[in-house]
Order: structure tokens, then sequence, then C-alpha cells
């Protein structure tokens, strides 16, 4: 299979990149950038890799270049952002094309725009995998895993940790010093209104509303909605009948910060843009305003950090089932720094994704969010192998409580 890396030098391109060279059945791998010196680059770091590996400038705003790639290549990963811009119109040009498609867009906005090409991508035989990262991408696959524990679904709820390492803040605000496309998405879903699910409708709500949740073995604590594509595509998948969200698990003081951040950029004083820069960069007149706010916002207390929370009916009795990252991993193991490392835990899912597409056990016209497409025991087993673990421990846990 002949692979167009769309956007391949950026962080998560590149670490989806690094990890295909590993995978069977790809013959050729073309790294596309509007950088073509980064996209030189990183093909000349990957000149030991078993398949030929080159480079090209594309710039997706370029139709006819953009076209002229794709058809050439089998599939394209797309790690163009920001979605809301240019997900939709790749994906328009890839089916145009005859390419199959995989992306990790993150973004609830044009996750429902992609879905409407569902019919388009199957009349043209199209594959297409969106949102296949870390969140979303393994949180669906968890809440499927979660899910087959039931015979019907009522809330379904994915969450991802956000306090960041000293990497994430360099991903969000690089050397170059303008905010990166994943900041500005943030800010977007931090801000304004977002869609969840309540009693199985599609809702607009404000992020950052506080949710309370009581999970298997005893875990308890709060957590914070956040725009993001799970609950538009898991109400559907899972058939749920209550209430989806995705919820980030955050310590007080950064959500405070965050409400500072959201009440700025619906005041009109603040941009996305600029939102993200105060993000990375913290003033200290925003500290101060976060501090009163933060001292009256729950916490996560004894929460997972990476999860999929499903409630719901199996055997006549109401059931809670927890599917989350296994964090207690020896300090030796190799996913262990996995979820610090923001760039390897979204790429690494899309290029894995990729496999399912490339030996065809995926290969399904139409688009299609990771949870109806992707078989997550074998997904898992990948991630196993590709991140080097021969531990016994399992990367996952599933826990059940009843009532």
């Amino acid at each position: 299979m002949r692979v167009l890396a769309l956007g391949g030098p950026g962080a998560m391109g590149a670490a989806a990149v690094h990890t295909a060279v590993t995978l069977p059945d790809i013959d050729e791998i073309v790294i596309a950038d509007r950088d073509l010196a980064a996209a030189r680059r990183l093909a000349n770091r990957l000149a030991y890799a078993p398949m030929p590996i080159r480079a090209i400038e594309v710039d997706v705003t370029d139709d006819e270049r953009l076209r002229r790639a794709l058809s050439a290549a089998d599939v394209v990963l797309n790690t163009v952002g920001p979605y809301y811009r240019f997900g939709p119109a790749v994906l328009r040009a890839a089916i145009t094309t005859g390419t199959h498609y995989l992306d990790i867009c993150d973004d609830w906005e044009p996750t429902e725009r992609l879905l409407e090409l569902d019919h388009e991508a199957r009349d043209q035989g199209v594959c297409a995998i969106i949102g296949m990262g870390a969140s979303p991408g393994m949180s669906n696959l968890l809440a499927a895993v979660a899910a087959a524990e039931l015979e019907t679904v009522r809330d379904v709820y994915t969450a991802w940790p956000v306090d960041m390492d000293a990497e994430d803040k360099d991903l969000l605000l690089p050397p170059g010093g303008t905010p990166s496309a994943a900041a500005v998405h943030w800010m977007q879903q931090s801000s304004g209104t977002i869609r969840v699910v309540e009693a199985g409708r599609l809702t607009d709500r404000r992020p950052l509303a506080p949710t309370s949740l009581r999970l298997p073995g005893g875990r308890r604590g709060t957590a914070y909605t956040v725009g993001h594509p799970e609950p538009i595509t898991l109400r559907h998948s899972l058939k749920a009948s209550g209430d989806a969200a995705t919820l980030m698990v955050v310590t007080p003081w950064t959500l405070a910060y965050l409400e500072v951040l959201r009440r700025d950029i619906d005041g009109g004083r603040l941009t996305n843009d600029t939102a993200a820069r105060a993000l990375a960069e913290p003033t200290l007149s925003r500290l101060l305003r976060s501090v009163p706010i933060a001292l009256r916002t729950k916490g996560p207390g004894t929460l997972p950090a990476f999860f999929a929370a499903v409630t719901g009916s199996a055997h006549g009795r109401e059931l809670t089932v927890l599917a989350c990252l296994n964090m207690a991993l020896p300090a030796t193991d190799p996913a262990r720094g996995l979820l610090g490392d923001m760039a390897r835990a979204t790429g690494i899912p899309l290029a894995l994704g990729m496999s399912q597409l490339a030996d065809g056990s995926a290969l399904r016209p139409g688009v299609h969010p990771p949870e109806t497409a992707i078989d997550p025991v074998r997904f898992f087993s990948d991630l196993d192998r590709v991140l080097g673990r021969d531990s016994d421990t399992p990367l996952y846990r599933i826990e059940r409580e009843a009532g």
C-alpha cells in the first residue's frame, strides 16, 4: 500500500510515520508538506526504512496539487490542522481520487461535516476513518470495549488528562512563537458552546462544566466537559439513550485558568489564537483572577487519567463498566510515558489504524469513527508490540460495578 503522510513533518504526523515504517503491507511512504525542507529532513531520518521514503511539497489549499498527490497514493494520513478549516476539503479530495483516508480530527464541528460525506465515500468505494488518535481514537475503542459488556447503553463518558509537561507545552507554543493548531483548537473547544448528549439527544452547552462521577473500584471525582467528537459518534454507534460527553481530568488550578481564558474569549477580550498564547505563557493578572475559581473548584479525586465509563444494563441489572489505560505499570514499562507524550499518543494510534485498513480488515467504504471500523482487541495488541512491551501486565483494564 502506498501511503501519503499529509503534514508528515509535524509532531503527530512524524510519530505516525515513524510507526508506519515498522508495519507490514506498506510499499511506499510519501511525506508531504508545504514545508518541503521539513519533509525532506524527516525522509532523510528514515533512510533505514525497508520501503522507499520520499518527500514532496503539497499545500492543502492548492486543490490541484493536493489531488495529484492523492492520486498517486492508496491511503492518506491527514494530520493537517485545524480540521475545521482543512478536514472536509481534504476528505472530499480523497473521495474524488479514490484514496482511502485516516485523520486525527479532534473537533466536533468538522466531525459532523466529515460524517456527512459518508454516502459520497461509499459511492466511490473509499474508506475514511476519522479521529484515529488518542482522544478521539483510543478513547472510542475503550468505550467500545466497555459497551461490549452491556446489553443496553445509557451514559458514555470518555476522559483524558490535561495537565502538561514541558514537552507538551512546546507542542502548544513551538520555539517559533506561533501557537500550534492543537493549542488554538483547545481554546476553541473550551469556549463558546460545545455539543454533548443529554437524554439521547445532541445538545449545545457551555464547556468546562463539572461532571461528578462514581466509578468501579471506589473511584470518585469531578471532571470537566470539553468540545470533542466522541459524544457525536458514540451516541450513534453505541445507541446511548442517556448522557455522553468528553471530559478533562484536570487539577483545580489548571481548570481555573482555563475558565479565565474561556470568559475572556467569550467576552471578546481574546481570540482563540491569543488565548492559546496566554495558555502557554500565563499572565500574572489572569493567574490572580483564577485564584478564587480554583478555591471553589472540585478536583479529579481518584478518577483514572484516561478512561471510558459506560453505564447500562446486562442480565437484568444496572451496571457501570470502566475501561481505562493501566497507569499502575512498572517504571520500566515502555508504555509508562505514553500519555505524557502528546505526539506519540496520537500518531501511533493513527498508524495502527492504517495497518488494519492496509490488510483489508477495516477496509469498508464510508466514513467511520474508530469504534465502528477498528478491532479494539487487535489494536491494543498491536500497540503492545509497537511499544516494545513484553510484560504480562495488560495495557488496559476493565472493571465493573453493579448499581
